[in-house]
Order: C-alpha cells, then structure tokens, then sequence
C-alpha cells in the first residue's frame, strides 16, 4: 500500500511539472510581445551614460521579443549586440553607422532581407525574425512631401513582399487620420508647425493644416493602426516627453505640443491576433528620450 501511495504521489507531482512546462512553452510560443522606441541622438551618442543604464534597465523589465530602434547615433553592430544581450537579445542588425541610424534586436536569429538608404532621409530596414517581416522607418523630421514620398516607396515594397505577416513600425514623424479630432482642436501645435515653416523651406503641413497622406499610404496597403483599438485619443501620445524642457521646449510647450507620431501597424490578419497595445507616455519613460516606447502583444492562437 505504501509504495502504490508512494507511486501516486511520484506520478502527480511529475504531471505538475509537466504542465508547468508545457505552461510556460505553450505561452512563450503565444505571448509576443514588439516594442519600438526612439531613443533620441543614441544617448546623446553615447555620452549619457546615465540614462542609457535606465533605459536598458527599463527595457529588460518590460521584457520585449522584439525591439525596432530609431535613432541609434554612435552605434555599429558591435555596439548594438553589446548592449542588446544586456536586455536577453541576442541577435541584431543596424542599417547604418552614420547620422541617425534604426535597428532592430531579437531574442531569435534575424534575417536581413533589406538596408534602404538612398531616396531616403534616414533610410529604414527590412528584416524577418519570428516569421514576421518587420520594417523598421525613421521618416523625414522636417517635411510632409519628402515624408510622403518615402511612405509611397515603402508601401509599394511592403506589396511586393506579398508577405501575410508584417509590422511597419518606428518613429513616422507624421500624424494619423484617427487622431484627426484632437489634432484639429491643437490650435497651438499648429502654431509650432507654423512658425518651423517660416524658418526653412521644409513644413511639416500642408497649406497651413495637419497632414495624414502619409500614414494614409500604410493604411491603404491595407496595414492596420493597432493602437488606436485599445488607447482613448487623448492619450495616444508618444511625443515629446519632460526631457526636453528646459533644451528645446518649455513645461506648457511639451504640454501643448503632446502628439502621436510613434507607431505599430501591422497586416490584416496579423492585427487580429493582437490582444494589447500600450504606449508608455507616464513613469519612468518620461526622463528616458524625447519620444515615449510602444509596446504591442500577441496571441497567436487568436487568429
């Protein structure tokens, strides 16, 4: 009787940890999570030392699969794998070593299918990892055509790709049209734009009104905005945080000048597996960059 009971609780406890096993396997392989962020002049090209450590101790604890990168100033492969394997990324890949390079870190091998600089302002790439082709965009800071004319190359080789499982993602320094009933009530961020076009032959508006050509160009690919589904407008922000105050902005300035240029689209079917979308515009991402992170996540058994 005693070795049966003995062999019952050997058999219960190896079937616990059985499914604890096949738990945690079943929700790596479910819960995918894909973040971008700007991370404004690469740390001011290395420099600020302090806010890097934040930043990468910030991101190993929001524990993303995936991790698009605009603004990756003084940093080389090398560098880029250096710091990612401090967040658990092993692999990456960077488009470029000078001005404002993107990049791209992820916890699986990553396929470079494309580096893009020419005809654009900052360039962007184009690289598969989990399956997924993602391509990772800084548009033009300065001006809504050149901005448009990259948004149009880019759909037309999102096209080409055929691919049913995609993100377009990064810093697009453009406006959406879902966020058209906040924008057009800003009086004072028009302003902002305003006197930017009467300081260079570049505007960020067109005939004096906010802009959504170009990410009017992605949505019609057909790609898909996920976070205007689980974010109110008026908190859809990414941009610019407190750390410029003071540098290049005043407290009301940021206050006023609060916009959503930041994004994640994704294909069709791929938007029908995405169970949450946060944009971290509070806490500790506030003295981090100038642009605030987005973070969507996955259940691939939803599709």
């Amino acid at each position: 009787m005693k070795q049966f009971i003995n062999l019952f609780n050997f058999t219960f406890i190896s079937m616990v940890i059985l499914s604890s096993i096949n738990t945690s396997a079943q929700e790596s392989e479910t819960n995918f999570k894909v973040m971008t962020y700007n991370i404004w002049n690469g740390f001011d090209w290395g420099k600020d030392t302090i806010r890097k450590e934040n930043w990468i101790k910030w991101i190993k604890s929001e524990n993303p699969d995936v991790l698009a990168l605009q603004e990756l100033c003084g940093y080389d492969q090398k560098k880029l794998k250096e710091d990612a394997l401090k967040w658990g990324h092993e692999y990456v890949q960077i488009l470029k070593t000078e001005g404002y390079p993107v990049g791209i870190t992820s916890k699986k091998p990553i396929m470079l299918k494309e580096r893009v600089i020419d005809n654009f302002w900052h360039g962007f790439l184009h690289c598969q990892t989990y399956g997924i082709d993602f391509f990772v965009v800084h548009l033009s800071p300065a001006d809504v055509d050149f901005r448009l004319k990259e948004a149009h190359i880019l759909a037309e080789k999102i096209k080409k790709v055929k691919s049913e499982k995609f993100i377009v993602l990064g810093d697009f320094n453009a406006h959406s049209p879902f966020d058209e009933d906040l924008l057009k009530r800003n009086k004072s961020l028009q302003q902002h734009y305003l006197n930017d076009k009467n300081e260079s032959n570049y505007s960020n508006l067109r005939l004096g009104e906010f802009d959504y050509s170009v990410i009017s160009a992605f949505l019609a690919i057909p790609a898909i905005d996920v976070s205007k589904n689980f974010i109110e407008i008026n908190n859809r922000f990414t941009y610019p945080t407190p750390v410029l105050i003071g540098t290049y902005q005043t407290a009301t300035e940021v206050i006023q000048n609060k916009q959503r240029i930041d994004y994640i689209l994704t294909s069709p079917i791929m938007s029908k597996s995405c169970k949450n979308v946060t944009i971290f515009n509070e806490g500790k991402p506030e003295g981090l960059s100038d642009h605030y992170p987005i973070m969507a996540e996955f259940n691939f058994e939803n599709k």
